[in-house]
């Protein structure tokens, strides 16, 4: 059993003074909002982490079938669904305690653990990182498309802090004069000497720093839902959600995974331990990545999460074996957020699960409902009363699911309780 790890680790240090904290937020908030860091100009940060589903993907498209987003460039898709970039902030670097003579690996951010925080010295600023470059994403070819494009921003454009207020130096590096249009081929090639090279990773790296300080504040984490208030006295559940709470932290186990410990600050309860899980999950045959040119597995294509991350890394490398298809354990805070009450949400890192009820029920009886025949949507399953086979099937986590013996009442009070933690906003 995955013994709940505490968060009693350390975060990235903030800037020296309130003063340079609030600037980097107002920075990284304009860039998080900025679609001129695409491509195409037509995709921001925002587009796959819209404030209105508490920062995960609103698209609906999306979200009723393969759980992955258009990139800039038309008809690319990357491979996951995107995470919530919403109480992120306290992921702690990648890293691995031995638990029961196995690593259990703790920290980092995407579902696979490849932004490790070794890169711009924060785990959110490693993740802030990936998007820009990657072709299925944002698009751009190179970190000095990103640094000329923020350069070129100021009050005039609606950025209310630039680049230069937080370092004179950061926009003064020698760009090539054909940097503009190579930055609108996706494919260009572009090569800088070694000091401008230099220059530009500085540069891109405060940028990167500057979404995380953004990503770290009250306008993405606020701490403000119902559940928060009544754990304040602001508020009261329902006898309902008051049941589902209380099956959520006894009962069910979630809260050995998605705890109830504050957080490193002192902070309400963030949901999540930060570490990885192989949980059964279903392939999801609706996903575009298994036709991607870039995809050269094809069908046979097997997200195999954690472990591929580490078979990269030449310490960690004899530890992939124990991580075939493990995924982030993610925050549950904003699980049901969405921009209107029937916007459709996808749920896991392949979007396969469309229902909270769903999940529940999966969570419930994954080890006692029969096995289905071939692949199936979820409304399949749980019409037909089965599951279909896991995508990976070694390290499959059966101590803290898959026959919990709840109700259909049980169930649905598990439900309401989850909806008690979408963050409230002022009108």
């Amino acid at each position: 059993m995955k013994r709940s790890i505490g968060l009693a680790f350390a975060v990235a240090a903030l800037p020296a003074s309130a003063a340079d904290q609030a600037r980097m937020e107002a920075l990284g908030k304009a860039v998080f909002f900025d679609t001129t860091l695409s491509a195409g100009a037509n995709q921001s940060c925002a587009f796959c982490h819209d404030p209105a589903t508490g920062f995960a993907a609103p698209d609906a498209v999306a979200n009723t079938g393969g759980g992955v987003v258009q990139g800039s460039v038309a008809g690319l898709f990357s491979n996951r669904k995107p995470p919530t970039a919403a109480y992120a902030y306290a992921a702690p670097p990648l890293h691995h305690v031995m638990e029961e003579g196995a690593p259990l690996f703790v920290g980092g951010a995407f579902h696979d653990g490849r932004a490790t925080g070794n890169a711009a010295g924060s785990v959110l600023a490693d993740q802030a990182m990936g998007p820009f470059l990657n072709p299925a994403e944002m698009a751009l070819p190179h970190a000095a498309c990103v640094v000329a494009r923020v350069c070129a921003q100021g009050p005039e454009e609606g950025y209310a802090v630039g680049l230069r207020d937080l370092d004179p130096r950061a926009c003064a590096m020698p760009l090539p004069g054909t940097l503009a249009a190579d930055c609108a081929d996706p494919g260009a090639v572009i090569e800088l000497n070694e000091e401008t090279a230099a220059a530009v990773d500085a540069s891109f790296t405060l940028i990167a720093r500057s979404v995380a300080a953004f990503e770290a504040s009250a306008a993405v984490s606020p701490f403000a839902s119902r559940f928060d208030r009544w754990q304040a006295g602001q508020a009261e559940l329902t006898g309902q959600e008051r049941a589902g709470f209380e099956l959520f932290r006894d009962k069910a186990l979630c809260a050995e995974c998605h705890v109830l410990d504050p957080g490193p600050n002192g902070e309400p309860a963030l949901f999540t331990d930060f570490t990885y899980d192989n949980l059964g999950v279903p392939r999801n045959p609706a996903n575009p990545w298994y036709g991607q040119a870039a995809n050269t597995a094809g069908a046979g294509w097997v997200d195999r999460g954690l472990a591929a991350t580490l078979e990269g890394d030449a310490v960690y490398a004899p530890f992939a074996s124990f991580q075939e298809g493990k995924q982030k354990v993610p925050t549950l805070r904003n699980v049901d957020a969405r921009a209107t009450p029937d916007a459709p949400r996808a749920y896991m890192h392949n979007g396969w699960f469309k229902t909270l009820e769903g999940v529940v029920r999966f969570y419930n009886t994954r080890d006692v409902l029969p096995a289905c025949e071939g692949d199936a949507t979820e409304a399949e399953a749980l019409a037909r009363g089965c599951w279909p086979a896991p995508e990976v099937a070694a390290n499959v986590n059966h101590d803290e699911l898959g026959d919990l013996r709840l109700t259909r009442a049980e169930e649905a009070a598990i439900v309401a309780f989850l909806r008690t933690l979408t963050d409230e906003t002022a009108d």
